[in-house]
């Protein structure tokens, strides 16, 4: 006999908006919720599983047995099976066992709205109450002021499986020990924001959390949803924004996930050529089914909503875009207009963004689309996407390619880094020394510096001191702040123990330092968007391998001037061309012996003459120290 009782969360107006792809909070009413009926209480589970036969709700309740607990289908043709069980509570593991009406077959899924999952390689749902008394209401009124366009925006991007394990049991942090170490790293380095790679539910280690079976679920590996509460609250106490990863790109076939859910091709698209990614051998969202957009932007949602997130990165933008992604000819079919572009995913994004930013103050959503497709960054009244952000992998692969080169062939390559200023205003960009760069036989950042062990460090310092002057957001993958030696291994620690090392201690420093120059200098944030925050001084240095900028904020006296130098030859009455009388004091130079440098700095300071230069009508002679960025004010 069925033991489950007729009750429902739904109303007509409910399933109305989840047909249309408009309910953007599924989460409230899908899933399993504890509940009250009739005095009695229980949970309330409602799932959606148009082309089953029958669902059944197992559990260690029942001794996961799929005659007691049957779920009755709603007779809207909505395709939701609901149900309430008495006497079910809090902790409660259980999954679906749903026959399908297509080949009659019995699958056994998890719960694709479960808030809480067991520790993989477990595979079951948990019933959870998300009630958490959050303590940053301060935050939340003026995280705007924290996370707007024209802030310092500077993110620690963390993988917290690997980040630092515990130091004498072997195993990962909880939620709650991080919220000790990690927030006060972070505030440390001055970092805005920190960056977690997926905290999303995944079932295998090595995809770093890529591969999302609980969507609604922090995974089990750190703790449970109120201790991962608790340590967003932590990184808020301290005035730190929360990203999190966000990966509606594609999601791995697991028997007990998203695939084939009900029997039929439920989540994800069923033409392969469409809901298959050849490169992660993944499924794709059938982005142009509206149940399922509500799915994905609810998901989106929730992380803003119940876990008071700051930001979305979107993973994979790109593989979303391109109907011909990592395909061969014949392996997709154009569009109807006999493009390549994929006008579900399109339309889909923009509602994504107008849903976000029209629902939650002071958020942003950050795009990793590696190509160059238009406007990603700007708003969708005016044919854009409507991402707050973009990363800036260009500027990325050709920095990169550039300081791997030894010094004396940079004078041949100068250009691979004046290109990016050639583009760099057509998107809201964030530069990036992600994960993706440290890994698969690509070294380290610091592993690819040329040079002996001091030349090494040099251009490290270097590299940062360029990324932090450069137009644009900031992001660095956790190990590179201090110079992490060797790859990335999601295995196991970063190796701390390197920081008793001077080199270490230099670079940690000048990251530091950096990440309080950028905070503490308008003209460094004030327009990092903007033409107008940006004008080169000289660019075509070439034999010298120097180039100089000024960086501007919206008040002449916020102007900064930047002078690199990319070799290690010292340069002595080095003149560039400047826009005003005044003299120039240096305010940073990552050369300096607090950064285990040389020293070689302008102490003084230096008087700018009326001696026209580079096409300007002052000048001013500086020593250049050897691979270093110099930073100055004119007074």
């Amino acid at each position: 006999m069925n033991k489950v009782i007729s009750h429902s969360l739904f109303t007509d107006f409910d399933i109305d908006l989840f047909k249309a792809g408009k309910h953007f909070r599924l989460y409230n009413k899908l899933g399993a919720h504890l509940v009250s009926v009739n005095g009695v209480q229980g949970v309330y589970f409602a799932v959606w599983a148009p082309s089953a036969y029958s669902v059944a709700v197992i559990g260690d309740f029942n001794y996961w047995n799929d005659n007691e607990h049957h779920l009755e289908v709603r007779w809207d043709s909505s395709g939701i099976w609901e149900g309430f069980i008495p006497n079910v509570t809090h902790g409660t593991t259980y999954k679906y066992k749903i026959r399908s009406n297509n080949n009659g077959a019995s699958i056994e899924k998890a719960d694709p709205f479960a808030f809480y999952c067991e520790h993989p390689p477990h595979t079951a749902s948990v019933v959870w109450d998300l009630d958490h008394k959050w303590k940053d209401e301060k935050w939340m009124k003026i995280r705007q002021n924290y996370n707007e366009l024209d802030k310092p925006y500077s993110v620690y991007e963390v993988h917290l499986g690997s980040w630092k394990r515990h130091a004498t049991e072997d195993r990962f942090l909880t939620y709650v020990e991080f919220a000790e170490d990690l927030v006060a790293y972070v505030k440390e380095m001055g970092f805005t924001h920190v960056e977690f790679m997926p905290i999303m539910e995944y079932p295998y280690d090595p995809s770093w959390g890529y591969q999302l079976i609980g969507y609604f679920a922090p995974t089990s590996r750190f703790g449970n949803p109120q201790e991962f509460m608790y340590l967003i609250n932590k990184f808020h106490d301290a005035e730190i924004g929360v990203i999190l990863d966000w990966v509606p790109s594609h999601f791995p076939d697991d028997a007990h996930g998203l695939g084939f859910f009900d029997g039929s091709n439920l989540f994800e698209h069923p033409d392969r050529r469409k809901g298959y990614h050849p490169d992660w051998k993944s499924l794709v969202f059938n982005y142009g089914r509206n149940e399922v957009r509500s799915f994905l932007i609810s998901n989106a949602f929730f992380w803003l909503d119940y876990y008071h997130a700051d930001g979305l990165r979107v993973d994979a933008v790109a593989s979303m875009l391109y109907l011909d992604y990592s395909r061969n000819e014949g392996e997709w079919e154009p569009n109807i207009y006999g493009g390549r572009e994929n006008l579900d995913t399109i339309s889909f994004l923009k509602e994504f963004n107008e849903a976000v930013y029209s629902t939650f103050d002071g958020v942003q959503t950050i795009a990793e689309e590696s190509t160059s497709y238009p406007m990603v960054s700007r708003p969708t009244s005016i044919g854009g996407l409507g991402f707050g952000m973009k990363w800036m992998m260009g500027w990325m692969h050709d920095t990169l390619n550039y300081f791997k080169k030894d010094t004396i062939y940079r004078k041949y390559h100068q250009n691979e880094l004046s290109f990016s200023m050639t583009y760099t205003f057509s998107e809201n960009f964030m530069l990036p020394l992600s994960h993706d760069e440290v890994v698969y036989g690509k070294k380290s950042i610091a592993g690819r510096m040329p040079g002996d062990e001091w030349q090494k460090f040099a251009n490290l310092r270097l590299l940062y001191g360029y990324m932090f002057t450069h137009p644009g957001t900031k992001l660095l993958f956790m190990g590179s702040e201090f110079g992490q030696n060797r790859e990335w291994n999601f295995e196991g620690s970063l190796d701390w123990d390197l920081l008793q090392s001077p080199y270490h201690q230099g670079v940690k420093k000048v990251v530091i330092d950096l990440n309080n120059l950028y905070k503490s200098q308008p003209a460094l944030y004030e327009n990092q968007f903007s033409q107008k925050g940006f004008e080169w001084i000289n660019y075509s240095d070439h034999q010298n391998a120097v180039f100089s900028f000024i960086r501007k904020g919206n008040k002449v006296i916020e102007e900064l001037i930047i002078v690199c130098n990319f070799t290690q030859v010292i340069r002595e009455h080095y003149r560039i061309g400047l826009p005003r009388k005044g003299k120039l004091i240096e305010i940073f130079n990552s050369d300096a012996t607090i950064y285990n440098g040389s020293g070689v700095s302008n102490k003084e300071k230096i008087t700018i003459e009326g001696m026209p230069y580079n096409g300007r009508d002052y000048s001013a002679e500086l020593v250049l120290a050897p691979l270093a960025v110099s930073v100055f004010r004119i007074s």
